[in-house]
């Protein structure tokens, strides 16, 4: 039920960027959705969401790991401890620079398909020949720029603010060091400071989400027309509507992120390694 409910937020605070006042609320949003398409319109764009979402999260926490292991080795141990902010920092833009294009075509087929009404397309793959028919590769990949824009800061935030996060939970909140707490303590670490993370990366990231969704829903121009750029639609939308949607965004992606960190370190556990942050 509350991958449902996630489903529906992330479709919802899309067409509040595409479609101002489609909706009043997310309450709102649930009722029309259920009445006008029935309750298989909540899954409306699940398939690229999962997929671009696995290849993007595999690359990001996998090269975040690969990065953090590189750079540390190349300033050294002692540096690689005392500047681990900015190590956490490096490491998690370099693996996010990489896992975005892979998320990117899925990204802009997803929001085409949640934010157009009926749906730009009834599956994934009708909906991925249908782009490179009209519009190619670049028609996967214009997107791309402002995604790096958004999902970088907020990749950086998510792991830094993460791996600080828990660092304080451990040495101000809790009693005893992590090592003395059993696996399944520290996995709620882990949850905790995942949502903790997420609610930052949801503010710092927001503005530019907003305007990736906006771009992957400019109408196509004629010939001998000009399209948009990004500092069009900036204009366009202001400073107030950069921030629209920000409340159930940040619902959205702190669940999210806490559920990614506590699956991430709970597969280390089953492989033997020891949870993250707080070492």
């Amino acid at each position: 039920m509350r991958s449902c409910k996630i489903l529906v937020l992330i479709w919802w605070h899309s067409c509040l960027w595409v479609k101002p006042g489609i909706y009043k609320n997310v309450f709102d949003g649930w009722k029309t959705i259920a009445r006008t398409e029935g309750f298989r319109g909540v899954f409306t764009g699940i398939g690229p969401t999962a997929i671009g979402y696995s290849l993007q999260g595999a690359g990001k926490y996998g090269f975040y790991e690969i990065f953090k292991y590189k750079y540390s080795n190349m300033v050294g141990e002692k540096n690689a401890q005392k500047y681990n902010t900015i190590l956490f920092l490096a490491a998690s833009a370099s693996a996010e620079f990489i896992a975005d294009v892979f998320l990117c075509p899925m990204e802009a087929l997803k929001v085409r398909m949640q934010t157009t009404m009926p749906p730009y397309a009834k599956t994934t793959s009708e909906g991925f020949k249908k782009i490179m028919a009209t519009e190619g590769i670049n028609g996967f990949y214009k997107g791309l720029v402002p995604l790096w824009c958004r999902q970088v800061p907020y990749t950086m935030v998510k792991f830094a603010s993460f791996e600080k996060t828990v660092e304080i939970l451990y040495s101000t909140f809790l009693s005893k060091p992590k090592s003395e707490y059993n696996k399944a303590q520290q996995l709620g670490v882990s949850f905790a400071g995942g949502y903790i993370a997420g609610i930052l990366c949801a503010v710092v990231s927001h503005p530019a989400d907003v305007l990736v969704s906006k771009l992957n829903n400019l109408p196509k121009v004629g010939p001998g027309e000009k399209q948009q750029s990004a500092m069009d639609v900036v204009k366009k939308l202001g400073m107030k509507g950069l921030w629209t949607g920000l409340g159930p965004r940040i619902f959205m992606i702190g669940t999210l992120t806490a559920l990614q960190w506590g699956i991430y370190d709970a597969f280390k556990v089953a492989v033997g390694l020891p949870t993250s942050g707080g070492h």
